[in-house]
């Protein structure tokens, strides 16, 4: 008989036991060790079965059961003492209250993803996008960065995976409570739950309520839509991630957006917490927060203009895709519909509006409002998610910024970062420690190079043995999942090695990021898992997109080949890849390997992960590994960069691919001395310990956030806010004046001298430029000498600028710039002379898109 409804009954606990409600809604437990052993304390049988949810185990726990519990008075001291470390992790001085709140740094953060990936008892994310997002969460926390998060509340997350009998991906949706999560729900002071709206088209509105998770010291807010009230279509806003397209995709973008800022004015009003300084974007899924705040600055009095410089000045926008295909695109006409037709820009000029997100560039699609493209019209502060992505996104979004090189467009990079308490297993914690580490997973480095090799070596037999069970666990009730009858599983019990060098991959399944790649050669790869001396075993996860069938059958080809007789007992493919697997894939595997199509990986942080738990990599130099491989902490696959042909390419680089498996990584971890130990690999794995782990933290990322763009952004964003937002009136001012007036700016004439005809090294050119400014002043523009190597076109490259300085004015309108260079290297040198906009509120002298050139 099947219920016509379902809800969760909380357990009402002993006065006793009352800290164990919020030592399970804080998660802080999913990094916290000691909090973790306390819950399990209480029911170890449960806690297993149960996968590690303490909201879950105590709602589990019998009356009975909790009385004698409470009655235990250990148990009452340690949840006391579990309590007390609780409060002074939140309450205590940390890194930012020590080093940055003193001297100006914001009282709070918004920071907006679709996705949050925290634990796996919330089932909030698909891949790496919300993985970053908890990270970064978790690493705030940790650092008292004053964040708060803003996502979705997704009725049924992201979907279950499994396989059939041929191979083929298969998803299911399972529907969560929030009221069986690690949640609370915010409630006005009448106890009613709070709601925010938003107007929908034909009249329609779009309710939503808001749940908090806390993430230690950060509140994350979670707008769920599934409110009595709202329409089907409007209740089903927020009901799967990444699950429609259309409409659909689109109305959860704006409640992410306009929605998740008015749950942050809900948040500030019932908890007293203060208004965000700075807004932060990850990917262009939230932009529509900056319409938000424009149509909320333009009741208030401003124009459109001044409120886009109020609103840019407080915007960090974090672009995560080399790919095109992964930007939201949505029809101009859509947007126009839910942004004017529905009245939500209320004054706001719609036609100003579609125009951020207008690709109105050589090669843009005018019938389409490009998120990412609003994304980095609204921020004054934009980067990518590694040096490489960087370079990559400045070339991929050029045509914002027409007239400058690609180098110059005003988009940095972070490279990304990895929470260690959340990924590294609590053994290579304690070993690290036992060799002078210290404590924290964050920061162990120096505890690596005076490691103890057998120690160590037995710590990577252990856990690749932990990994190994637990993967013969799921590969048995994966084939039971698929029709096998337990009387064909025998071979699965002989399913990987202990002993044997072990390869992890994991990964969503576009195309570009190339799982077949192995299988390009099945026969040279058969060889390689069967080697009679130096075998290699492969153990393979991660999900494709429902709606992405070549994905899919991608996957269904791995499925396939890991079925075959003759190699299921090297090569596992194992469904439903997340937090709970990947915590014990990535301590468990010898090696990490990653083969994207470069440069299309923005970052990639599993290789980080695995590499904290002392993995080595094995990679294309794509992403983080473009930065930092240094030839010691793994291996470099050889890429066929130029090779046109995408089979032809493929085909080489899976051959290097095997080529150095064979010939370098599986000699070296098999190669063992008197001892047993394979010395070099450890060396190997030291090192890795030693110099990458501090580069690959969460917490250095976020450190670089706030002193990179987060306190700069707070200070812009201020500054243009004081005295009724004077800086921003200001400023949208003199743009408008310098626009409107640009077309009279020009480059008279330039003369060079104080060189011989045989210039060298250290000699100085003296620039003399004569400039028309029209009706600008010499205080509005800056003009620049840029000089550098000329190659064989006369081009510049490898250029650097200077400034050149006023020195005298005439008549209408024309003044004299002069300045030197000094040659500081040999070979052929060039130079040109610009004029740019120069306001001291400009965060990048590109800022306006506008230059004129000699």
């Amino acid at each position: 008989m099947r219920a016509i409804r379902r809800f969760t009954v909380r357990t009402a606990l002993p006065e006793a036991l009352a800290p164990l409600g919020e030592l399970a809604t804080n998660l802080r437990w999913s990094w916290h060790a000691p909090t973790q052993d306390l819950f399990a304390s209480l029911d170890p049988e449960k806690w297993r079965a149960l996968r590690h949810d303490p909201v879950a185990l105590l709602g589990s726990l019998s009356p009975e059961r909790l009385a004698e519990l409470a009655a235990d008075r250990s148990v009452v001291a340690a949840v006391r003492a579990a309590e007390q470390d609780l409060r002074a992790y939140l309450t205590g001085d940390r890194w930012y209250q020590q080093e940055v709140a003193s001297s100006g740094g914001p009282a709070a953060i918004a920071y907006f993803s679709p996705e949050f990936g925290i634990t796996s008892v919330l089932p909030q994310y698909s891949g790496g996008l919300g993985i970053l997002a908890g990270d970064h969460l978790k690493a705030a926390s940790d650092l008292g960065v004053p964040i708060v998060g803003v996502g979705l509340l997704y009725k049924a997350g992201y979907f279950k995976q499994a396989f059939t009998r041929d191979g083929w991906q298969t998803e299911t949706y399972p529907v969560s409570d929030p009221d069986g999560l690690p949640l609370t729900q915010l409630r006005e002071q009448d106890g009613t739950p709070a709601v925010i709206s938003l107007p929908l088209p034909h009249g329609r509105t779009l309710l939503a309520h808001v749940w908090k998770a806390d993430v230690g010291r950060v509140p994350l807010l979670l707008l769920d839509s599934d409110v009595t009230g709202n329409d089907e279509a409007a209740a089903n806003v927020t009901d799967r991630l990444y699950g429609g397209g259309g409409d659909h995709r689109l109305q959860q973008e704006l409640l992410l957006g306009a929605g998740g800022v008015r749950a942050l004015r809900l948040w500030s009003r019932l908890s007293g917490a203060p208004e965000p300084a700075v807004y932060h974007t990850n990917e262009g899924h939230a932009g529509f927060l900056g319409v938000e705040r424009i149509r909320e600055l333009t009741a208030e009095g401003l124009t459109f203009d001044e409120a886009v410089e109020a609103v840019r000045a407080a915007t960090v926008f974090t672009t995560h895709t080399p790919v095109p295909a992964g930007i939201d695109r949505f029809g101009r006409d859509a947007v126009s519909e839910h942004l004017g037709g529905s009245g939500f820009l209320g004054d706001v000029p719609l036609d100003r509006v579609l125009a951020l997100g207008a690709e109105d560039y050589a090669g843009g699609d005018p019938s389409v409002f490009n998120m990412a493209v609003m994304g980095f019209r609204l921020a004054q502060r934009a980067n990518g998610v590694s040096a490489l992505h960087g370079e990559v996104s400045r070339g991929m979004f050029a045509g914002l910024w027409p007239g400058f090189e690609a180098a110059e467009t005003p988009i940095t990079s972070i490279t990304n970062g990895v929470h260690a308490p959340t990924w590294v297993d609590r053994k290579v914690v304690e070993l690290l420690a036992a060799s002078g580490g210290g404590e924290d997973a964050s920061n162990q480095s120096g505890g690596a190079a005076s490691l103890d090799g057998a120690a160590l070596w037995a710590l990577r037999g252990e856990l690749r043995a932990q990994l190994v069970a637990d993967a013969r666990r799921r590969v048995r009730s994966s084939w039971l999942r698929r029709g096998a009858s337990p009387a064909e599983l025998a071979w699965v019990d002989g399913a990987l090695d202990p002993e044997v060098l072990t390869i992890g991959f994991a990964r969503r399944v576009p195309t570009y990021k190339r799982l077949t790649l192995m299988l390009r050669d099945p026969d040279r790869l058969r060889a390689l898992l069967t080697h009679p001396e130096r075998p290699v075993q492969l153990v393979i996860a991660g999900k494709s997109h429902p709606a992405d069938d070549s994905g899919k059958r991608l996957l269904q080809r791995m499925v396939q080949f890991a079925d075959e007789a003759g190699v299921r007992h090297r090569i596992v493919v194992l469904p439903n890849y997340d937090i709970r697997m990947a915590q014990t894939m990535y301590p468990g595997v010898d090696v990490w390997l990653n083969n994207p199509l470069r440069p299309l990986e923005a970052c990639g942080t599993s290789g980080m992960k695995a590499a904290l738990n002392g993995g080595l990599n094995l990679s294309i130099l794509d992403g983080w590994w473009d930065e930092w491989f240094d030839g010691e902490n793994g291996w470099a696959i050889p890429t066929a960069d130029g090779v046109e042909d995408p089979d032809r390419r493929d085909d080489l680089e899976a051959a290097a691919l095997y080529d150095l498996i064979e010939t370098q990584v599986a000699p070296r971890f098999y190669d063992r001395d008197a001892d047993g130990l394979p010395g070099r690999w450890l060396e190997m794995v030291k090192h890795t310990l030693g110099t990458l782990a501090p580069k690959v933290q969460a917490t250095r990322m976020v450190q670089d956030y706030v002193n990179t763009l987060y306190v700069p952004a707070a200070t812009s964003g201020s500054a243009l806010a004081a005295g009724d937002f004077a800086g921003a009136r200001d400023l949208a001012a003199w743009k408008g004046r310098v626009r409107a007036t640009w077309g009279g700016v020009r480059v008279d004439h330039v003369e060079s001298g104080g060189v011989s005809d045989s210039p060298e090294v250290g000699d100085e050119v003296r620039v003399a430029a004569y400039v028309s400014l029209g009706q600008l002043s010499p205080s509005d523009v800056e003009v620049q000498v840029v000089h550098g190597r000329v190659d064989v076109d006369d081009e510049l490259v490898e250029t650097s600028t200077a400034a050149l300085a006023l020195e005298e004015s005439y008549e209408e309108g024309r003044h004299l710039f002069s300045g030197t260079v000094v040659l500081r290297r040999s070979g052929a040198f060039g130079y040109t002379v610009r004029v740019l906009p120069r306001h001291g509120a400009q965060a990048s002298p590109a800022e306006t898109a506008l230059v004129t050139s000699a």
